[in-house]
């Protein structure tokens, strides 16, 4: 048998990227490439429908190895990330059996949420009881005002368990600036550089490996930020710490070396991949600047950058938690997808953390099953897809090292506007940030109602039947701080608005109204358009949680309005073709003008304005105001 092997490089020419794109035009037979197929993002970039080589051949990310300064492909060697739970402590001593339990269970993460009126030497014993504090990293939330009293504390419990203080690692969520964005607390400049300054002196001299003040971009991400506008936030943020940390005299090493950023995760799979990727890249070049001489000792064989510069300090050291913004009420085990696509992307890009958000958070307080399947969404990943072997197996694509390179430019412009502007606190100070997010949240809802921005359940493809049927008990491990009863002039705040709220609201009142709206199909003419928009407009109108009655077709607009009647309908759909919309619609029209029932002609036909002035006024298609125009059909119909 001849043995006939065959040699890609030797038996195929090379083609060249016009080659490919001339192919493609041609294929598209008329149509504009760049409308058709390049993509504007949010983040004001554009992306090509295909890539290569040469489009990386410039960019320095290539360059980078594991472990290696500028950390692009992440600050570790291997791809093992901690699987965090966060645990409500109100209750110390059921905190800490559920601690124990998750652990049990693949957690090797804790994230705790202290209550500051019952902190105390009993209150940390009680809730730490059983854990090993140097296996498992430990993380703690807390009022401001407590950081250095829960440090002391900390510090006394770990002696007396006989854990080396060198040894545990953690964290303790101070940041100033997100009490100021979430909770309008009015702080001035240099309370918060004293505070912040005081805790990282603290906790320097007594728990040298925790890192004790925190980025909380999450809360950007929650309030709608797209990927390069939390990651431009964040920099400036955590730029703004080390500035204050620096100037307070603490060396640019401890200082680096005591910050954590906790982001969120959106929904857009590639781009967050190149997100974390970026991240990393920019935060070791901001640090690089301050000159972190190394302080790790002789244990640390760290390779220094330029020969004395710490790179431990330089390191980004991120929390992942899965975005809360696109999650929904109605077709809620949707939100399992969501996070678990969320999940990988944060997996795959090597952060060190992931919290996965249970799927029921957004109508009531996680249950033990949801919490379940959250840490098993990640152990999944880690034991079942192997995400753990591979370190950041993204490098080398030609489409995610452009979409890294291109966050990391759009991150950067934001970093060096809020620089120029006086740094994150000014902005905050002046509620420059949260009108920025009113802003591009005011965009993103627009979207939404359009469906420019889809929401799998919610404003397309709902779940016609689900009704909520009192499932909505929302409870929240609150704070305890009291600071939103303190007197003083308050800030702005982010806006707290889910993508999915306007659309829940508008079905919700549709489910406490005495009658639910019927919407009937009366489905004519061409099969094939027919179909098409009667599945449009079931969809259209189930999201606002109509009862939608389809069907097979009629043979007269009359037969079709008398089985509308029978069947009750509120809303009686024409779904037809085009062209004939102006045989039937004006037939339907003469029947249906004076009557009680609401007529839509599902489309935009050509014949759309001898329609209107026939009297003829509501139209459905892919270019209206989906929630806008659910609204007006709520305001007719509802009593």
């Amino acid at each position: 048998m001849a043995e006939n092997k065959l040699h890609l490089l030797e038996d195929f020419a090379p083609v060249s990227t016009q080659e490919w794109k001339d192919k493609i035009i041609t294929d598209l037979k008329g149509a504009d490439f760049d409308k058709k197929l390049v993509w504007r993002t949010p983040e004001g970039f554009n992306v090509q429908p295909f890539y290569r080589l040469e489009d990386i051949q410039d960019l320095k990310t290539t360059e980078s190895a594991p472990g290696k300064y500028p950390f692009v492909r992440g600050i570790k060697t291997d791809n093992q990330w901690h699987v965090r739970q966060n645990i409500c402590a109100k209750d110390a001593a059921k905190a800490n059996k559920k601690a124990l339990d998750v652990l049990m269970k693949g957690v090797d993460s804790l994230g705790f949420k202290l209550d500051k009126q019952q902190l105390s030497k009993e209150y940390i014993a009680t809730l730490l009881k059983g854990i090993y504090a140097d296996v498992i990293e430990l993380n703690f939330t807390v009022c401001v005002g407590k950081a250095e009293e829960l440090i002391e504390l900390l510090v006394i419990y770990f002696k007396e368990q006989g854990f080396d203080l060198n040894a545990v690692r953690g964290s303790i969520n101070v940041d100033p600036i997100n009490r100021m964005l979430v909770k309008g607390k009015n702080l001035t400049r240099e309370q918060v550089a004293q505070k912040v300054a005081s805790v990282v002196s603290f906790a320097a001299g007594h728990l040298p490996k925790y890192r004790v003040i925190g980025v909380n971009s999450v809360s950007l991400n929650n309030a709608g930020a797209y990927c390069a506008q939390e990651l431009g936030y964040a920099l400036a943020w955590g730029n703004q710490y080390m500035e204050m940390l620096t100037e307070a005299g603490i060396d640019a090493a401890t200082a680096g070396k005591s910050i954590k950023f906790n982001m969120g995760i959106g929904g857009n799979y590639f781009m967050e991949i190149a997100k974390f990727r970026a991240a990393r890249m920019l935060w070791a070049m901001i640090v690089r600047q301050y000159e972190p001489i190394c302080n790790c000792g002789d244990s640390c064989n760290c390779e220094k950058v330029d020969g004395k510069y710490c790179p431990c300090a330089m390191k980004m050291h991120v929390c992942a938690e899965t975005s809360e913004f696109n999650m929904t009420i109605f077709d809620a085990y949707v939100n399992l997808l969501r996070s678990q696509t969320e999940a990988m992307s944060a997996a795959i890009a090597g952060v060190d953390e992931i919290v996965v958000t249970p799927f029921d958070i957004t109508y009531k307080e996680p249950d033990d099953f949801s919490e379940r399947i959250a840490r098993n969404q990640q152990l999944l990943l880690r034991e079942e897809s192997h995400f753990d072997k591979v370190v950041d197996p993204a490098a080398g694509s030609y489409y995610i090292e452009t979409l890294t390179n291109n966050i990391a430019a759009e991150a950067w412009k934001l970093f060096l506007d809020i620089q120029d502007k006086g740094g994150m606190f000014e902005m905050v100070k002046s509620g420059a940030v949260q009108a920025a997010m009113q802003e591009n949240l005011t965009k993103r809802l627009a979207d939404v109602a359009k469906r420019k921005e889809t929401l799998l359940g919610t404003n397309q493809f709902p779940n016609f039947n689900e009704k909520t049927e009192g499932k909505i008990v929302k409870e929240a491990c609150g704070c305890k701080c009291g600071c939103a009863n303190e007197e003083g002039e308050r800030l702005a705040t982010l806006p707290r608005l889910r993508a999915a709220e306007q659309f829940e609201e508008l079905r919700l009142q549709t489910e406490a109204a005495e009658h639910q709206p019927v919407a009937f199909m009366l489905t004519i003419g061409n099969l094939a358009m027919r179909l098409a928009r009667s599945q449009f407009s079931c969809n259209f109108f189930a999201c606002a949680g109509y009862k939608v009655i389809d069907n097979n077709g009629f043979k007269t607009v009359a037969e079709g309005i008398e089985a509308a009647r029978k069947a009750g309908a509120d809303i009686i759909v024409l779904c037809s073709s085009d062209d004939e919309y102006a045989e039937f619609a004006p037939q339907a029209w003469e029947i249906l003008k004076d009557a009680k029932e609401l007529f839509v002609v599902a489309g935009a036909p050509a014949c759309m304005e001898d329609l209107q002035k026939l009297g003829i006024e509501n139209f459905i298609h892919v270019r209206v105001n989906v929630l806008e125009t659910l609204k007006s059909f709520n305001q007719k119909l509802l009593k």
